[in-house]
Parts: structure tokens; C-alpha cells; sequence
């Protein structure tokens, strides 16, 4: 180990609570909504298991959303950029700046099982043009470790990075290991993230932490360090996504979809949605 970079621990483990919406969708939170400063730059992060027609055209503002899709087939749809199909292993990077709407759909007939992940943006980008990125699987830059295989959806990882564009730095990882096989992921120190367990179990951080499927993992943080680094050692084979990103610092206000710095930052989405400024 690198003696000028911290070895992170990990700080707490949870396991998030599926919750059935109805008879198409049940869901957990991984990141639960509402803990802006311990969580920030994420806002929150849904599991969801849903067929066709859970979630209808809504409107999203002042964030970027991140879907990875696990199962199934999901149709995308948004006002300014049309239309498109995400398969299993693809992920889509959608940033909503000053308005866009948009609809993910299950494919007919279908039973989709998803993470989406809602990133805030500084008050200096919430008006920013939007765009959407199709972050096909097969196109990522991948890595081959020894019994491990690393897909670089956002960020870097050793001298390999990403081609996404990112409004605020997000590192976005999944991780396949074999049993055995260990990694460790470096991370800016100032970088707040966690790790949700896909499948498997291993042992993480400093601390060695035992982790299993379906457990969310909050990495501690590096305090001054410049860098620092996250050490993962499978026990099983094991399949982890790792979230990472630069904390904004910012106060935060949410109502539904329009995450805002004030309130009559809000009131302003609101009308400007009703009034067809989307």
C-alpha cells in the first residue's frame, strides 16, 4: 500500500427494506432521501422491480439522474433529446439542468429491476442545457485484474477513465469479482461515496467490514489525505457498484422532482413548468 494514501474504512452498512407500491412496482431506498449533508452530492438512490406503466412523464429540474439497469429491458423517453432502449448492463446518464421531462418504461410484458441514483448539481450548473448519455456496457472501458473485472461507467480508475461527462465528479464502478480476488479503487480524498452489493459477500475497508447482497456500504471519509483508497476482498464471487463523488456543499431544497437551492428557486421550477418552459 501506497504509505501517501489513505486506506478508507467503512463507516456504517445498512439493508435497505423492499416496500411493495403496488402490484407492478416494489422497491427499496439504498440512499435514502432527505440526508443531504451526510450524503451529499447524492440526493438519494432507488432499487425498483417494475413492469409497464409505473412511472408516467413527470418533470425533473437542478439534478442528474443515473439509471443502471440490472434486468429487463427499459424504454427511455425525454422532451429534448427523444427517444432510446437500455439492456442489461447499460446505464443512462441524464442531466436535467434547467428542465426536461422524461419517462423510463419497463418493456411490455417485462419485469425490469433497476438502481437510479439522483446526483445534485452546484447552484452554479442548475440551469444548465440538458442532456442525456446512453452508457452502453460493451462500450465502457473495462479492466481485468486478477480474478476481477472493473467497468468505469464515470471517473477513473488507475490510468484508465471514462468518457462521460460529468457536471459535478462522480466516480461510477462495477465491480465482478471472483472469489478470493481482492481491489482496491482510488478515490479523491475529499470524494464522499458507497458501495451497494449486487451479489456475494466479501470484506471491506480498513475495517474490515463484512458486506453481503443487498447491504449498502458508506465509505468513511479520508479527512486531509489527497487520495485515498477503498480495499475490497471477495469471499464469494461478488458483483458491487461503487458511487463516489465531490461533496458540494450546498443547501439543498427539494419538492418531488426539482432539487433547488432555495425556496423561490422551487416556486420558480413549479411555474416554469406550468407555464410550458420545460
Amino acid at each position: 500500500m501506497d504509505k501517501n494514501v489513505l486506506s478508507r474504512g467503512i463507516k456504517n452498512v445498512r439493508t435497505p427494506s423492499f416496500q411493495k407500491n403496488s402490484e407492478i412496482h416494489t422497491m427499496a431506498w439504498v440512499v435514502e432521501p432527505g440526508n443531504w449533508k451526510e450524503h451529499d452530492p447524492f440526493l438519494l438512490m432507488a432499487h425498483d422491480h417494475m413492469q409497464s406503466g409505473v412511472f408516467g412523464l413527470h418533470p425533473h429540474r437542478g439534478i442528474e439522474t443515473v439509471t443502471f439497469l440490472m434486468e429487463g429491458t427499459l424504454n427511455h423517453y425525454d422532451s429534448k433529446h427523444g427517444k432510446g432502449v437500455l439492456y442489461p448492463g447499460d446505464a443512462q446518464w441524464m442531466t436535467a439542468g434547467q428542465g426536461v421531462e422524461h419517462i423510463e418504461d419497463a418493456a411490455e410484458g417485462e419485469t425490469v429491476s433497476l438502481l437510479q441514483l439522483w446526483v445534485n448539481l452546484p447552484a452554479k450548473s442548475k440551469m444548465v442545457p440538458s442532456r442525456y448519455q446512453d452508457l452502453r456496457r460493451n462500450d465502457m472501458v473495462t479492466i481485468q485484474e486478477e480474478g476481477a473485472e472493473i467497468r468505469i461507467f464515470s471517473g477513473s480508475y488507475g490510468n484508465a477513465a471514462a468518457e462521460t461527462e460529468n457536471v459535478a465528479p462522480v466516480t461510477m464502478l462495477e465491480l465482478n469479482m471472483e472469489a478470493g480476488a481482492t481491489v482496491s479503487p482510488r478515490l479523491p480524498g475529499s470524494y464522499n461515496g458507497f458501495l451497494y452489493i449486487l451479489e456475494g459477500e466479501g470484506e471491506f475497508g480498513v475495517n474490515q467490514k463484512a458486506g453481503r447482497k443487498g447491504q449498502v456500504l458508506w465509505m468513511g471519509a479520508a479527512g486531509d489525505a489527497e487520495e485515498s483508497e477503498i480495499r475490497i476482498e471477495a469471499h464469494s464471487r461478488m458483483r458491487i457498484m461503487l458511487y463516489a463523488g465531490e461533496p458540494i456543499g450546498e443547501p439543498v431544497v427539494a419538492r418531488g422532482p426539482f432539487v433547488m437551492n432555495t425556496e423561490e428557486e422551487i416556486v420558480q421550477a413549479f411555474d416554469d413548468y406550468r407555464n410550458g418552459k420545460f
